[in-house]
C-alpha cells in the first residue's frame, strides 16, 4: 500500500504542472529533481516539485490584499465586513467555476447567541471563617461571564472547592471528581494538565497539552458535574499558552455561543479565570498554600480540597440572538461524488476596536486568517482547473466564528453537507506566517492520524521533512476548526510553515515565528505586506494541494493512530456504516475498499 501510495504521489507531482497552461511556472520548477541539498549560500535551491499554475504569488497577494483591507473592517461576524467577505469569496469561486457546496447553496446559516456583560465593575467576593471578605476585581484579578444565557446570574455564598486540574480522563486513570459532589459549588482548577506540570512523559502527554488541559474542556466537565461556577487559574503564560492580557481581551466584550436548542448540554452559570496572584491570596485567606496544593494536584491520587470559603458574584448581561454564515464551495467528484475531502479555513476575524486619535483600529487579520483563506482559494483554483476532475468530491469550507471557540465548524459537524462517515479527512489552514522557504513543514499536535504519513511522503518529493511543533504545551491542536472534526471522529490535520529556513536555519525560523506571535497576532498590526516573499508559502500550498489530491483520487480512508483519543469515535462511526474491513484492522490497514460509501 505504501509503495502504491508513493507511486501515486510521484504521478501527482509530475502532472501538477499539466493541469492547465504551465507557462507561469518557473522553468526550473517544471521537472522533478532530486531532493535539494541543504543550502549553504544566499541562493536557495530550485523547488523540487512544480507549482500548479493557479498557485502563484499574484493571485495570493490580490486575495490577501482585498480580504485584509480597511474596507472589510476586520471581517467580524454580524458586521458589514461579513457581507463583503462572503460576497468576495463567492465571486472568486464563481470565477473559478466551483459550485455551491451546501446542497445547492453557498451558505449555511449558523444561529448565534451573544452575551454581553454590562456590570464590568463586578467583583468576586470570597468569605472564609478565618478572615474578612476578600474582593477580586474584574479584569485585574479575575474574569467572569455566564454561559447560561440569562440576563442576571447571582452566585450567593457558593462553597469553594479546589479540584486540582478538574479532569476525568479514563485513558490516564485520572479522575479529580471521583467521589466529590460539586453541585452548586464553585470549583477552582488549574490550567493545562498534570503532564505539563511534572514533565513526566508517561503522565498524560508530558509537556504536550492534551484536550483535558484546555479551558473549554474544564468548563464543560465542571458544568456536567453540576458546579455553579468554575474559575481556572492562569498559573503562567507558558502553562496557558498566552498571557493574562489575552485572557482579559478574549473574555471581555460580546461573547458568542450556539443556542442551547442546537447545542444542548449543561452550561456554567458562572465561568471565569483567576490570576495566580489572586489564587494565592484567596487560598491564603482560607489558611492554605496555593503553590503547595498546586504541586500536589499534579500527582495521581490527589484529593480535592474544600477551602472553607464561599464565593459570591452577580453578573448582569444583555442577551441577543442573531445569525452568521459558513461558506461552502464544491468540486464534485467524478467517480465517488458522495465521498469528500474537506479543506477548511475560517473567514472571520476580530473586527474593529475603539477609535484612536479619531480613527478606528482595524484588526486586519492578514495572516489570521487572510493567509489561510488565500491558500484555500489557490488550492480551490488548482482543483477546478485539473484536466481530470478528482474522483472524490472536494469541499472548501470557510467557517464563521472560529475566533469564538470554533462555533461555525462545530455547527457544520453537527449539520454536515456530507455525512461524517463519508468524509475522508479535514485539512485545515489557519494563520500561516509568511517567513520564507523551509526544509520542513510543521505538524500541529503530532502523532494523531495517518494523514501525517501521507504528508511526509508528499514532502519527501520536495526534499523536505515533517517536524513537530516547537511549543506543544500550548495546545494549538485544540484551538482551530479542524478540532471540531477531530472531536466527532473525522481524521483532521492542521499544519504550518516549517521553521528550518533555507536562509538562516531553525534559529531564523523561530525568531520570525515568535516575532509574529509577539507583535502582530490578534493586533491591528497583522497587516498585508505587498513585499512578502511568498516562495515558501506557495511551496507549502502546493504540498497541501498534492496531499488533498492524493486523498481525493485514492480509495484510502486514513485512520487515527491506535493510541489517539479520537480513534474510538471514528471506528464506531465506520462500523455503523458497515465499512468492509477485516476485523481488528483499520480501514487503511485492511486495504480500505475500492469504491462506494465507507
Amino acid at each position: 500500500m505504501r509503495r502504491a501510495l508513493l507511486s501515486s504521489l510521484i504521478a501527482l507531482a509530475l502532472c501538477a504542472c499539466q493541469s492547465g497552461d504551465d507557462s507561469s511556472a518557473p522553468a526550473a520548477a517544471r521537472v522533478i529533481s532530486a531532493p535539494a541539498a541543504i543550502a549553504t549560500s544566499a541562493t536557495p535551491p530550485p523547488m523540487a516539485v512544480a507549482l500548479a499554475p493557479q498557485i502563484n504569488d499574484a493571485d495570493f497577494l490580490q486575495f490577501d490584499r482585498t480580504l485584509s483591507s480597511d474596507a472589510f473592517g476586520g471581517r467580524k461576524p454580524g458586521t458589514r465586513g461579513e457581507v463583503l467577505t462572503i460576497r468576495y469569496l463567492v465571486d472568486q469561486f464563481r470565477r473559478m467555476h466551483l459550485t455551491p457546496g451546501n446542497h445547492g447553496y453557498w451558505l449555511q446559516s449558523v444561529p448565534v447567541l451573544t452575551t454581553t456583560l454590562q456590570n464590568t465593575g463586578a467583583k468576586l467576593e470570597v468569605r472564609s471563617p478565618g478572615g474578612g471578605p476578600q474582593s477580586f476585581v474584574y479584569g485585574t484579578d479575575m474574569m467572569a461571564f455566564t454561559q447560561d444565557a440569562r440576563p442576571v446570574v447571582a452566585l450567593r455564598n457558593s462553597p469553594v472547592v479546589f479540584m486540582g486540574y478538574g479532569i476525568d480522563a479514563p485513558k490516564w486513570q485520572w479522575n479529580d471528581y471521583q467521589g466529590v459532589n460539586v453541585k452548586g459549588k464553585t470549583v477552582i482548577v488549574l490550567v493545562n494538565d498534570p503532564g505539563y506540570a511534572t514533565g513526566d512523559p508517561q503522565l498524560f502527554d508530558g509537556k504536550a497539552m492534551t484536550w483535558y488541559g484546555r479551558w473549554v474542556y474544564k468548563y464543560q466537565e465542571a458544568a456536567r458535574m453540576g458546579a455553579a461556577a468554575c474559575f481556572i487559574v492562569h498559573t503562567s503564560d507558558d502553562a496557558a499558552g498566552y498571557s493574562w492580557t489575552v485572557v482579559r481581551n478574549s473574555n471581555s466584550g460580546p461573547l458568542q455561543s450556539l443556542p442551547a436548542a442546537v447545542a444542548p448540554g449543561p452550561r456554567l452559570p458562572v465561568a471565569g479565570w483567576l490570576t495566580r496572584a489572586a489564587a494565592q491570596r484567596l487560598f491564603h485567606s482560607a489558611g492554605l498554600d496555593f503553590d503547595s496544593l498546586a504541586a500536589q494536584a499534579a500527582k495521581r491520587g490527589f484529593t480535592p480540597v474544600p477551602l472553607k470559603a464561599t464565593a459570591s458574584i452577580v453578573l448582569r448581561s444583555t442577551i441577543t440572538h442573531g445569525r452568521s454564515y459558513n461558506l461552502l464551495a464544491l468540486v464534485k467528484g467524478s467517480k465517488h461524488p458522495e465521498q469528500v475531502v474537506i479543506y477548511s479555513a475560517h473567514w472571520d476575524h476580530l473586527g474593529t476596536a475603539g477609535a484612536t486619535r479619531g480613527h478606528r483600529e482595524v484588526f486586519h487579520g492578514a495572516i489570521d486568517n487572510g493567509s489561510g483563506l488565500s491558500a484555500l482559494l489557490e488550492i480551490a483554483d488548482a482543483f477546478a482547473h485539473q484536466q481530470t476532475p478528482p474522483e472524490r468530491s472536494v469541499l472548501f469550507l470557510m467557517p464563521t466564528l472560529e475566533e469564538a471557540v470554533m462555533l461555525g465548524s462545530q455547527y457544520y459537524v453537527d449539520h454536515p453537507a456530507f455525512p461524517l462517515d463519508k468524509t475522508v479527512a479535514d485539512l485545515n489552514i489557519d494563520a500561516w506566517p509568511i517567513i520564507g522557504r523551509a526544509r520542513d513543514m510543521t505538524v500541529i499536535g503530532a502523532g494523531q492520524s495517518q494523514i501525517e504519513d501521507d504528508l511526509k511522503q508528499v514532502l519527501s518529493l520536495q526534499g523536505r521533512v515533517l517536524t513537530a511543533e516547537a511549543t506543544p504545551q500550548y495546545g494549538f491542536y485544540f484551538r482551530s476548526d479542524h478540532f471540531s472534526f477531530a472531536k466527532a471522529g473525522v481524521p483532521a490535520l492542521i499544519a504550518g510553515p516549517g521553521l528550518d529556513l533555507i536562509e538562516g536555519g531553525r534559529a531564523a525560523g523561530l525568531t520570525a515565528s515568535s516575532d509574529y506571535t509577539a507583535h502582530r497576532y490578534h493586533t491591528p498590526s497583522d497587516v498585508f505586506d505587498p513585499n512578502w516573499d511568498l516562495s515558501g508559502t506557495l511551496e507549502d500550498i502546493q504540498t497541501l494541494y498534492l496531499l488533498g489530491r492524493n486523498l481525493a483520487d485514492g480509495n484510502d480512508w486514513p485512520d487515527w493512530y491506535a493510541d489517539s483519543e479520537f480513534r474510538a469515535r471514528r471506528d464506531a462511526m465506520m462500523a455503523k456504516a458497515q465499512q468492509p474491513a477485516r476485523a481488528g484492522k483499520s480501514p487503511r490497514a485492511a486495504g480500505a475498499h475500492s469504491g462506494g460509501a465507507p
